[in-house]
């Protein structure tokens, strides 16, 4: 079946301003996109403690279908994370440790998958992260037909190409590179006043809100 490629490439953000997000936790970049984005019902499969940060490579693909993520791993780069919308299906994993391992080989950052994986046992000892919606032992359909480089839904949140993408143990977040410097700007302001704050409440000092958190 027909694999739709609308770009092979896609313009990403500078690699210093997508890495200065690598600390940023995702509450706080939440917090300070008035708490609206955010992919519902996804959850880290890797090693606990591996953030994720990278620029959002797309693909859509038909429900227990992987046809179109094998694509995808022909034209991913360095700096990419695999954002795939598979329609939240459950019944069939769409990545194992095959597809795990070649987009390591081909230097992406990490899989966001709004489906199923599989060979978690091997995932949860690895760096890379992966985030998907659970796991399951039954393997995908690869017919296709699917896109690659569209924009995509992720547990509710519509994911753009190129679209900064930061992952950790609370979530994923998503946001468009125009807005990244002044988000980055909110972000550690806000995380310069909970810690200010933590200090305050041990010291027992504090007297006002408990704030955002």
């Amino acid at each position: 079946m027909n694999i739709t490629t609308a770009m092979t490439s896609v313009p990403k953000p500078a690699a210093a301003l997508i890495a200065a997000f690598r600390e940023a936790p995702t509450p706080i970049i939440s917090d300070n996109l008035e708490r609206l984005p955010g992919a519902v019902g996804l959850k880290p499969f890797h090693r606990t403690g591996v953030r994720m940060v990278g620029a959002a490579f797309t693909v859509r693909t038909r429900p227990g279908d992987n046809l179109a993520i094998h694509k995808a791993l022909e034209l991913v780069g360095p700096g990419d994370v695999i954002v795939v919308d598979g329609g939240g299906d459950e019944t069939r994993a769409l990545v194992g440790e095959i597809m795990k391992t070649s987009a390591e080989y081909r230097g992406a950052t990490a899989y966001v998958i709004d489906g199923a994986i599989r060979d978690v046992a091997d995932i949860a000892q690895s760096d890379f992260p992966m985030f998907a919606r659970t796991a399951i032992h039954r393997g995908p359909y690869k017919s296709g037909p699917g896109e690659i480089n569209v924009p995509v839904s992720i547990g509710g949140l519509v994911i753009a190409p190129g679209d900064i993408v930061v992952g950790d143990e609370d979530g994923v977040v998503s946001f468009p590179p125009s807005v990244a410097e002044s988000l980055l700007e909110a972000v550690r302001a806000q995380i310069k006043r909970e810690a200010d704050t933590l200090v305050a409440i041990r010291e027992g000092r504090y007297q006002g809100s408990y704030g955002k958190g």
